[in-house]
């Protein structure tokens, strides 16, 4: 099977993610997310000044693969449609994010709401990439 991986795609699809997650964990979910990890408003002041310029790079990095190894697995199956690419998206999501991300709900002790927010974020984020890599080749 020949793999045609769309780089500017995977590149697109990284980008996507940092902006999802800028948006998810501010403005949309930022005031739940950081009252159920116990975070202040001032620790995030303080952890601006500290940079987090490294937690940034590794989670664009995180955003790179994830696209790059879900554009293989796209192509793998053939997806050429929105339905294919949601399904993709979703049966992906489910079988290696969700149920992943569960143990921690279970081993941990983390809040279930905590749970939705963070693994929410990554079904709209892949559904997203679905469907830029999907389209764009």
């Amino acid at each position: 099977m020949e793999f045609e991986i769309n780089y500017l795609a995977v590149l697109a699809s990284g980008v996507i993610m940092m902006v999802l997650g800028y948006l998810w964990y501010g403005p949309l979910f930022g005031k739940p997310w950081m009252k159920l990890v116990g975070i202040t408003k001032s620790d995030m002041e303080k952890s601006k000044k500290k940079s987090m310029v490294k937690e940034y790079i590794l989670m664009a990095i995180s955003s790179l693969v994830l696209a790059y190894v879900f554009d293989h697995i796209l192509i793998a199956f053939g997806s050429s449609t929105l339905v294919m690419a949601l399904q993709g998206a979703i049966w992906t999501w489910l079988g290696f994010v969700a149920t992943t991300m569960l143990g921690g709900v279970l081993w941990l002790k983390r809040s279930l709401n905590l749970y939705f927010i963070d693994a929410g974020y990554y079904l709209v984020g892949m559904i997203l990439i679905g469907i830029v890599l999907t389209f764009w080749k």
